[in-house]
């Protein structure tokens, strides 16, 4: 289908979703989060997508934040639906089941910062620029910041971001652990495309339990994450990709001890 707000593009078993508002620094207002929901919802569906790649157009901005002229005429009862529809964009992301990387160059403030951290990967730009600025507004984060922040970065830092509202230089974001990369600007795609590929080349059913585990295993008791994680395991070897991946494991080991 066509939309509005992105740019979907397919390259082998990567899909890649852009925002496409950079005239608006890649916003987000209400109709863009429910195109990428449904972007997301797609790619999801689809079983020749292995991994997702989320962009933003142009050099400025991965993505600026929430679109604050559509915000700022909003009642409190519409506010909390915006933030309820970002969450939920966030949230499908996060639980995709498929890995998702996101490309981030120029600003990543505000829901833009949010959107990031809904990804499994972040790969950075040295130019890329990251905060929670909503304090600036009188507002707070409102599309999972608070939470996901401080399970990125722990609580000191998230304190520090969210009640500041200062921006932080990508190798900051890396040194927080909001980041996995950072790389030349003009690396980014190639360092993005590398990775995407690889993730994509994956046993599928194992990079779901993979994400499955962690994700869910982290929010548990580390009891119940073992157990979470002893049951995906398990299930593993129900799968055909667990018999594919150690025959062929095991004929690259023979190959190597041949070598020596």
């Amino acid at each position: 289908m066509a939309y509005r707000n992105l740019e979907i593009g397919n390259r082998d078993a990567v899909r890649t979703i852009t925002v496409n508002r950079p005239d608006k620094l890649n916003a987000l207002n209400r109709e863009t989060l429910n195109e990428l929901t449904l972007a997301f919802a797609q790619a999801a569906q689809d079983d020749s997508v292995r991994a997702v790649v989320l962009a933003g157009a142009g050099e400025k901005a991965f993505v600026a934040g929430a679109d604050i002229s559509e915000m700022n005429g909003y009642t409190p009862v519409q506010a909390q639906s915006f933030s309820r529809t970002g969450q939920r964009l966030m949230s499908s992301i996060e639980r995709l089941g498929k890995p998702v990387v996101a490309r981030i160059q120029g600003f990543a403030l505000g829901g833009g910062m949010e959107l990031a951290m809904a990804c499994h990967l972040r790969i950075a730009s040295e130019k890329a620029k990251f905060g929670q600025p909503e304090i600036n507004l009188g507002l707070i984060p409102g599309f999972g910041g608070t939470q996901r922040l401080l399970r990125l970065a722990g609580r000191s830092a998230a304190l520090e971001l969210c009640l500041t509202g200062g921006t932080i230089s990508a190798q900051r974001a890396y040194e927080l652990g909001v980041v996995n990369r950072v790389v030349a600007a003009d690396a980014l795609d190639e360092t993005v495309h590398a990775l995407a590929d690889q993730l994509a080349a994956a046993a599928p059913l194992a990079a779901a339990g993979i994400l499955d585990t962690v994700l869910q295993g982290g929010e548990s008791s580390i009891d119940q994450g073992l157990e979470f994680e002893t049951q995906a395991f398990a299930l593993a070897f129900a799968t055909e990709d667990m018999r594919e991946g150690t025959s062929a494991f095991l004929e690259k080991r023979k190959a190597v001890f041949k070598g020596q």
